[in-house]
């Protein structure tokens, strides 16, 4: 089960998550409209979810039904972005 970033992020970026992940799976640039959590790559430690201010980290079968659409969008990030820092 990977972790997945929700739409509370969306405008907020805020980057305590990256500093806390151990296997630096969490990217945005600053033109996207959130950060995202490549789940390949995601070891599934739950270090970004107390670390995110906004509550917007949700393990994949946590993820309120309101922003499960959000599980897509952050596999899809990492299948169109070639550079994900």
């Amino acid at each position: 089960m990977a972790y997945v970033i929700a739409e509370p992020c969306i405008g907020v970026k805020d980057r305590s998550c990256v500093d806390v992940c151990p296997v630096d799976c969490i990217h945005g640039s600053e033109t996207n409209p959130m950060l995202y959590i490549d789940p390949e790559v995601c070891i599934d430690c739950g270090a970004c979810v107390s670390a995110c201010p906004v509550e917007a980290i949700y393990g994949e079968s946590d993820v309120p039904e309101k922003w499960t659409s959000y599980i897509a969008v952050n596999a899809e990030y990492y299948e169109k972005v070639p550079d994900k820092s």
